[in-house]
């Protein structure tokens, strides 16, 4: 168990940061003026006063969550009163508190944020630092008004059945992954930002493992097919077709011992590598009308910010949608956003190859995590067979079990939809040219 830590110096500013709800209720206002004064957020001849509001906000996997409410002694329109704070730590709780390293790359995309350029809407950083050796780091932003002028309400993750106009909130999203893709290859971003953040390609996860073997795959598909007749209610016909399973059985374990070459193609250097968001589900946006009329979007929540393979990110914004949406809509979604990308950065990508990475991506990281949600709903669940609809209470109520359901359907429907193992073979062959 990890020692409790009240106070660090944060390694880009120096200032002593509380780590934890109380240190921060401890240092208060006078904690808040020196940081956003050392941040840039304040000037010298203004203060926080006062915090008028304190309150914990429960959930999220990692550190503790504040909404805060303050008080300036020369108030103005750009310094927001209503703030939202941000720990990397969870102390006492060791399984939460190894996430910490996620907010690494996220104080650094916060602090990349500030400049005025910046080509996508974010929440405003007031002050982000972070102690790389013991993980230690503290992010507070502005906080995003839902349902108020203008701004629709937050919407639930991997719920989309309830999104109006799901094609123009998707097309929001893709354009603002690819603007922020583009803005990276154009040049503008300061460089000893941009090595920071690259330090962290490939290190997404917080629990990495070896890959699984072939009759580990074979395995785990035969517990998939079982699900699927076992609860056929909880899978969309297209998935649990006869025919798509016994396909899924001979391609699965086809991908075992391709992993490192895939990852080493997808992470090259190359146009195809960029800053994005790996999450950039409808939960994690907010979303407005413009002007023209079209949605746009702003994006939160940023842990694990870093350059990725722009079909990472993709993915990431896929998992939330509905089955049958990214049917329909996916050359839709691919075109736009690799004509925004052009847009921004000059550089033309082909959407056939954009699909071709967008799969071996959810192929292999699918075999992985999405491979074992059977295992996990059903333990989570035990009387699954009494379930008659995945918006069930008891499937429903359960974040991860819900959204298991829902991405584990996303990745199976589109392993049908790209031609998953068609994908492996053009790979294959192309490795060997």
């Amino acid at each position: 168990m990890s020692e409790t830590i009240d106070w660090i110096a944060g390694d880009t500013f120096g200032l002593a940061m509380p780590a934890h709800i109380e240190a921060l209720r401890e240092g208060g206002a006078r904690f808040l003026t020196g940081a956003f004064r050392a941040a840039g957020s304040l000037g010298e001849a203004n203060t926080v006063t006062r915090i008028t509001g304190l309150e914990e906000c429960r959930g999220g996997g990692t550190g503790a969550k504040l909404y805060l409410t303050v008080e300036y002694e020369h108030p103005s329109p750009d310094l927001p009163t209503e703030l939202f704070a941000k720990f990397s730590r969870a102390f006492g709780n060791e399984i939460r508190d190894r996430q910490k390293i996620q907010m690494e790359g996220e104080v650094w995309f916060a602090l990349l944020s500030r400049m005025p350029e910046f080509p996508i809407a974010v929440p405003k950083c007031m002050y982000a630092d972070y102690h790389h050796d013991s993980g230690t780091g503290l992010l507070i932003t502005d906080t995003i008004a839902f349902g108020k002028d203008g701004i629709e309400r937050n919407y639930v993750k991997c719920l989309d059945r309830e999104l109006p106009d799901p094609l123009g909130h998707y097309l929001a999203l893709v354009r603002a992954l690819a603007r922020l893709a583009g803005a990276y290859h154009s040049g503008v971003f300061p460089k000893e930002v941009m090595r920071q953040l690259e330090s962290h390609q490939g290190q997404l996860g917080v629990s990495a493992r070896d890959p699984y073997g072939p009759e580990q795959i074979a395995r785990r598909v035969e517990r998939w097919q079982e699900f699927c007749t076992a609860y056929p209610r909880l899978v969309p016909e297209a998935v649990r077709d006869p025919a798509f399973l016994a396909r899924f059985a001979e391609e699965a374990p086809r991908f075992c011992g391709h992993e490192d070459a895939i990852a080493s193609f997808l992470e090259a250097p190359s146009p195809w590598l960029a800053l994005g968001h790996w999450n950039a589900n409808t939960d994690n946006a907010w979303f407005w009308t413009g002007e023209d009329g079209e949605i746009e979007c702003g994006l939160f929540d940023w842990g694990n910010a870093t350059v990725m393979n722009v079909a990472v990110a993709l993915a990431g914004c896929f998992y939330g949608a509905e089955p049958d949406f990214i049917v329909e809509n996916l050359d839709t979604l691919v075109t736009a956003f690799t004509g925004e990308f052009e847009r921004a950065s000059g550089i033309p990508l082909a959407p056939e190859d954009l699909k071709h990475r967008l799969a071996l991506q959810m192929a292999t990281s699918g075999l992985m995590w999405m491979i074992d949600a059977p295992k996990v709903i059903e333990m989570r669940v035990p009387d699954l067979a009494g379930v008659p609809d995945p918006f069930d209470a008891r499937v429903f109520d359960d974040e991860l079990v819900r959204t298991q359901l829902h991405m584990s359907a996303i990745w199976l429907t589109l392993w049908r939809e790209l031609d998953f193992g068609a994908q492996l073979d053009l790979f294959l062959e192309r490795q060997s040219a």
